[in-house]
């Protein structure tokens, strides 16, 4: 058997009952460590469950997957994912690799920054699509990401945005010359990807648009989510680019039209109540 074992968002202790009874009983375990990071480390893991953890980076997850499911048809081995194990679509390609091998698979749930968003007030029925911000190079600069946010709030909805995370990447000249040095982790936090939506909104209005994001609009910063020192902050795009959050992960919201109710709870985390009071692109219904 195959079990994909969710972990939730926190530490060791967020895995559930069912899915720590399934990781004890396994032969092999893998620790998915690119999509996501718990805020303690493999050896606390190891520690708590009472397992040796193998840690599977995307390279083997979307390379040697095979060998990773190897003798999975005659022992257990469970694949251990922060979050929910559908989080990633990676992983439903691990579960179509399974099938094809007649390999059986058992999903245990968590929870996810997906569900888990709704600790800042706003309303998980009101989110629209989530949008991935990556980080920007030198030559890079994609911006569909700010498309889709704006048809989100076109249609009133909220947009959760999952900012990057960069674990055993290559420098591009590491890379051509097939050298195994990797860079070291990079996380983006809410101020980064704050102005690379600020930078976005100016590069339009120059070019004669008229962004439906402004500087103006509500937004909410998350760090830690799940964790015992979580972090929320609410205020204007503006000041997400400015607010400390600490340590990763962080989270953005930029927010849609708001119900009076989710307003109330947004001002409980507020970084400067005025700009709730005076904000003129505020909406409401």
């Amino acid at each position: 058997m195959l079990y994909l074992v969710g972990l939730g968002l926190g530490d060791a202790e967020d895995i559930t009952v069912k899915g720590l009874q399934a990781v004890r009983r396994c032969r092999r375990v893998y620790l998915e460590a690119y999509t996501s990071v718990l805020t303690v480390g493999k050896e606390a893991l190891e520690e708590f469950y009472g397992k040796e953890l193998i840690l599977a980076d995307r390279e083997m997850v979307e390379q040697e997957a095979d060998s990773l499911l190897k003798e999975a048809d005659v022992c257990d081995v469970a694949f251990l994912v922060v979050g929910d194990p559908f989080g990633a679509t990676t992983h439903s390609d691990l579960v179509l690799r399974a099938v094809k091998l007649g390999i059986p698979y058992k999903v245990i749930h968590n929870a996810s920054i997906m569900n888990a968003v709704g600790c800042c007030g706003l309303q998980l029925y009101n989110f629209g699509e989530t949008v991935s911000i990556v980080f920007w190079t030198d030559t890079w600069k994609p911006e569909s990401f700010f498309d889709k946010i704006e048809k989100n709030r076109q249609n009133g909805m909220h947009t959760l945005c999952l900012l990057d995370i960069k674990v055993k990447e290559q420098s591009l000249e590491n890379l051509i010359k097939g050298r195994k040095i990797y860079e070291p982790p990079r996380y983006m936090s809410v101020n980064q990807a704050a102005e690379q939506l600020l930078a976005i909104i100016q590069k339009r209005r120059l070019q004669g648009e008229k962004p439906e994001i402004t500087e103006n609009t509500i937004c909410v910063g998350l760090a830690r989510v799940g964790a015992l020192d979580e972090k929320i902050a609410s205020g204007t795009l503006q000041q997400m680019s400015t607010v400390e959050l600490g340590a990763p992960l962080h989270s953005l919201i930029v927010t849609g039209t708001m119900h009076p109710l989710e307003l109330e709870m947004l001002k409980l985390f507020s970084v400067d109540s005025s700009s709730f009071e005076n904000n003129a692109c505020q909406r409401t219904t």
